[in-house]
């Protein structure tokens, strides 16, 4: 049996699979808010609550916001800000013990798509997190590739490529930089950007069910984001050239992307025409804490 778990800043979730990847158990709690010695112990009571109830051992992979440092063992780069500086695989490890297994959340979505989900066929996934944050992680041959320094595809926090004048010097972002595509396409900021626009404050789903009834301001909005999105992923594509972009977070259920996106990337790409393929992810909100089962 392999234990995943879905680390998020307002939601735990945990699912137990088995070998053939059929779902044994899942349970979902909130996350202990900006209590980080909480946050470890309810991980580990998930994890054991479910082997007692399944009378099954298992191995254990986590999906976190950030990532590992390699030389320190902290992890860094997580919005889930309580969670940065603290040796959390250690701390869950010691909490547990036995040794597990932990990867920054949009790899776990990437690898869960590529082993059985939308780029299952693919050698080269991209998977891609529109949500509060904007994730990004690749995947080839059907394994991570997390990188020298557990930051490869950290996408969201590259500056929007070829800004237009009002675009810059662009949000200011957690990060302590400014313009970053997640400031960008990220479900808040996209809201934000709504706001600036035209005074009117709207969550980012509400914006697309306006557009899809024929509001004029919201469809001008998703036009200018699916032009952003397409500037960010055709350096995605320059840089990785994946066989397919798997998009999964809040914003992944706007059908129009995957119509309107592709051209769009073809037309800022290096090289035209550009055979890339673009599709929502097959195991929608769960394929982070598969992924994380994965892990092993």
């Amino acid at each position: 049996m392999r234990i995943g778990v879905d680390l998020g800043g307002t939601k735990i979730e945990i699912v137990a699979l088995s070998v053939d990847r059929s779902e044994i158990a899942r349970r979902r709690i909130a996350t202990p808010a900006g209590d980080y010695d909480g946050t470890v112990a309810a991980v580990a009571a998930l994890v054991r609550s479910v082997e007692a109830d399944t009378g099954q051992r298992a191995t254990v992979g986590i999906g976190s916001p950030g990532a590992i440092v390699p030389t320190t063992g902290l992890l860094r780069n997580s919005n889930s800000v309580v969670l940065n500086g603290k040796p959390l695989k250690r701390d869950i490890e010691s909490a547990l013990g036995r040794e597990i297994r932990i990867a920054n959340d949009a790899n776990c979505f990437a690898l869960s798509e590529a082993v059985d989900g939308a780029g299952a066929a693919a050698s080269v996934v991209f998977g891609v997190i529109l949500g509060t944050g904007v994730g990004g992680g690749i995947v080839v041959g059907r394994k991570v590739v997390a990188g020298h320094n557990n930051i490869a595809g950290e996408w969201g926090h590259n500056p929007l490529p070829w800004p237009h004048p009002g675009e810059l010097p662009g949000p200011p972002c957690y990060c302590r930089k400014r313009g970053c595509i997640e400031t960008f396409l990220s479900g808040p900021g996209f809201a934000a950007d709504f706001a600036k626009r035209t005074g009117h404050e709207l969550a980012a789903r509400e914006i697309a069910a306006a557009a899809a009834r024929g509001d004029g301001e919201a469809r001008n909005a998703l036009t200018v984001y699916e032009d952003r999105l397409a500037r960010g992923l055709a350096h995605v594509v320059n840089l990785l050239d994946p066989d397919v972009i798997v998009l999964g977070g809040g914003l992944s259920n706007i059908a129009r992307l995957y119509d309107n996106v592709p051209a769009l990337i073809a037309r800022y790409a290096i090289s035209t025409p550009v055979d890339v393929r673009l599709v929502k992810a097959a195991h929608g909100d769960s394929s982070g804490v598969r992924g994380a089962a994965w892990l092993w």
